[in-house]
Formats: structure tokens, sequence, C-alpha cells
């Protein structure tokens, strides 16, 4: 009898635990909201216009087409029974599972101010990165037709709540497309006095970095034209633009990278939660009383061997997925478990800018051309697939030799979808 493990979500822990999951008398279900996996790392970039969708997403099916243990199922999950072993779809349909594995991911958060997400939209799928790919370049299309200084300056203004890598990395992006790729294109403005504001509520940017690197990466946004600010929270958000502290800034453009919430997976299968809503699992990744039940990825609350938590990137979702795939084939050979998960940080890594970027691993940091060269071949060599590597390659190349993006079109639809 087959024994039936059923992953819901397709991200990198979910794609990683599929991939390295193979085993006789096994079948695998996976179920996701989205036909595709997601290259999250360089989602940014797509809301930037650097890459276009389909240079970062593969479809599933695609992926897996070599394996007729795998099937994919387009699907949203609404509810675990844990007594029935059954996963809930919404439309009615249940699958049965053996072994179960939570790997639903995150959204992004407002810290309680969920009003503000109309105005301030996150970055966590391709919807978004479009979303904001239509409001950015649409700015600067309308700065283009108004007449009046105040709400050009408003429209020219962009704001990024948020000063982790996807904060400075917007940032960075945003002032070389207004400083560089633009600039000859606009008859009425000039883009190079675009604003754009990056707003972190911590004492520094790039918090989870080493401080030399902090601030190396805080002189190169403000070479670039970014003003940063540090040190006092965003108090509001609304279609005019955002409150720093008492100060009011006229901003048409504001784009949140301040913080995630885990998805409703912990709530499903009754699991402790942590204060993002993550499931608090045991050191074998398996929700407590529930051996049959794992939680990996950004849905997962897991520490590492100092008591620090693990954080939400993807080595980290890759190390979880490649450690339930060896739990699992060890408990179907009955043989001995592997030790409790360990967590291996390879290090933190952010680009800043045309030849500019950061990384810290730990005793060895590096800053400049050669950190934006290791940050760019690990990015490619992280990406699924020949022909998205050459893709991906040749979009970065013909962005840096020509200061150009490829992705700037914007649909009839998008056009005319009334705006915040």
């Amino acid at each position: 009898m087959e024994h039936r493990v059923v992953i819901v979500g397709g991200g990198f822990a979910g794609l990683q635990l599929a991939k390295d999951l193979k085993c006789p008398n096994l079948s695998i279900t996976i179920v996701d909201r989205r036909n595709h996996h997601l290259f999250q790392p360089l989602l940014y970039q797509v809301a930037t216009t650097v890459l276009a969708t389909s240079e970062i997403a593969w479809p599933i099916r695609a992926v897996f087409r070599g394996r007729k243990d795998v099937t994919t199922l387009l699907g949203e999950v609404v509810d675990v029974d844990v007594e029935k072993r059954l996963v809930s779809l919404k439309g009615g349909h249940a699958i049965p599972y053996d072994t179960l594995v939570l790997a639903t991911g995150a959204r992004h958060a407002y810290f309680g101010r969920d009003e503000w997400e109309p105005f301030a939209p996150g970055l966590k799928a391709l919807e978004d990165a479009t979303t904001i790919r239509r409001r950015l370049l649409l700015a600067f299309e309308k700065a283009e037709l108004e007449t009046d200084p105040q709400a050009r300056a408003a429209l020219l203004t962009f704001s990024i709540i948020g000063a982790g890598p996807t904060g400075v990395e917007m940032a960075g992006i945003i002032a070389e497309l207004a400083q560089r790729t633009l600039v000859e294109e606009f008859r009425n403005i000039d883009t190079t006095s675009a604003r754009i504001l990056l707003v972190e509520a911590g004492a520094r940017i790039l918090p989870v970095f080493h401080e030399a690197l902090s601030q190396y990466a805080e002189r190169s946004l403000a070479s670039m034209g970014v003003e940063v600010r540090t040190g006092r929270p965003v108090t509001d958000c609304n279609e005019e633009g955002i409150s720093i502290g008492d100060e009011f800034v006229p901003s048409r453009t504001v784009i949140w990278a301040a913080g995630v919430q885990a998805s409703r997976a912990a709530v499903w299968v009754g699991a402790e939660i942590d204060r993002a809503g993550r499931a608090v699992v045991q050191p074998d990744l398996t929700v407590f009383e529930h051996p049959d039940i794992f939680v990996i990825g950004d849905t997962a609350s897991v520490k590492t061997g100092e008591g620090m938590l693990v954080p939400g990137i993807a080595p980290a979702a890759k190390q979880q997925g490649k450690y339930v795939a060896q739990v699992i084939k060890a408990r179907l050979k009955q043989r001995a478990a592997p030790p409790a998960f360990k967590y291996r940080h390879l290090g933190n890594l952010a680009t800043i800018g045309p030849s500019s970027a950061v990384i810290d691993f730990g005793r060895l940091r590096l800053k400049g051309s050669i950190a934006w060269w290791i940050w760019g071949l690990a990015h490619i060599y992280f990406l699924i697939g020949t022909r998205s590597r050459m893709a991906v390659a040749l979009s970065w190349l013909w962005a840096f030799t020509s200061g150009h993006h490829s992705a700037r079109l914007i649909t009839q639809k998008e056009t005319l979808k009334d705006e915040v």
C-alpha cells in the first residue's frame, strides 16, 4: 500500500522536499493556490521593471513532469482534519494523507494597521510585483501630464517602508530607474528630480548585517540620491502619502517592506503559535502530539542551536525541505531517525545598485563590485533550469550595459484600472 504524502505549498521548502523525497511505494501530492513556483529573492526586480514574470516563475507541473509519483493540484486549503487525516480544499474537495507537510509561506504584515495595505502594497507574489510595477510606471506617466508643481512632486516621491534587504534593493533600483533608465524618455518632467525615501523604524538599515556593511549600504544609497530615514516609524499611510512621526510626506507611490505574517496553517492543526503566527515545531519539525504533520519554511518557528529564530529566507526553507525528506525516508525504511534539524547559515546578501552589494558571511564581509558579482552568480545558480539562468543573465547584462530595463510594459487593462 502506498504511503501518501501531501505537501501544501510549492515554495522553496515544499519544492525541495518533493525533489528529495524519492522512495518506493510513495505518492506525493503538492497543493498550491498558484500553478507556479516563484523565485522570491528576485521578485523585487519584477516590480522594478528589470525582469519579466516568466524569468522568475515556473509551472510546478513542469518541474515534476518526469516524476510519475508526484501529483500537482491547484487549490486553496481551508482546513485540516487531523483525526481523519484529511486536507480540505475550497470548493469541497478533500485529500487524504498519511504524512502532511505544511509549507504555506507568509504574507506581508502591517502590525495591526491592515487599512494601510491598499495604499502600501507588499511584495510576496507575482500579483504584488505587477501591482507595484504598474504604480511605479504610472507615477511617471501621470507626472508627465501634471502641471501643478506640488501634485507633480507627490507623484515623483516614492516611499519604501522597511529597510531590510528587500527595502534596500527596491530603493536602489527605483533610484536607477529615475536617474538612468528613464532620463531621456520624458519631455515635461526631469526624472532625476524624483525623491526616493527609505524609512526604517530601527536605528539602522539592514539590521541583520554587520554595522559596517549597513553604513556602507546607507552611503551607497545616498550617493544614488536615496533619502534614508532611520529611528522613526511610519505613523500613518493614506492615498496622499505617509507620516513619519509628526511629519507628513506627500507620496503617491508607497511600498511596504517592513514585516511578514505566517499563513493560517498553524491554526488548521492546532499548533502553538508565535507572535508572527508561525507554528512552533519540535526539533524534528513536527507539530507537538502530531508526528505525522511537519511544518517548514516561513510557516514554522524554528530555533537554532544558539536559541535564535531561523530566518525566513530561501536557504533555510530548502534546508528544512531536505531534512524532512530524510526523516520521512527513514520512517518508511524503518531506520533510525536523523538527528534534530540543525540550521546552517550561509550568510546574508543584499544588492544596492549597479556594481554595489553587501555580503555578510560572519567573519568574512564583502562589499562593492566583488560582492555584487557574487550576489548575481549565487542567484543565477539557484534559478530553476538553464533557460531561466540564461534569460536572467541576459536581462542583467542588458540592464548593466545599456541602462535600460526590459520589462516596462503597462497593459491597456492595467492602465485603465482605477488606482488608489
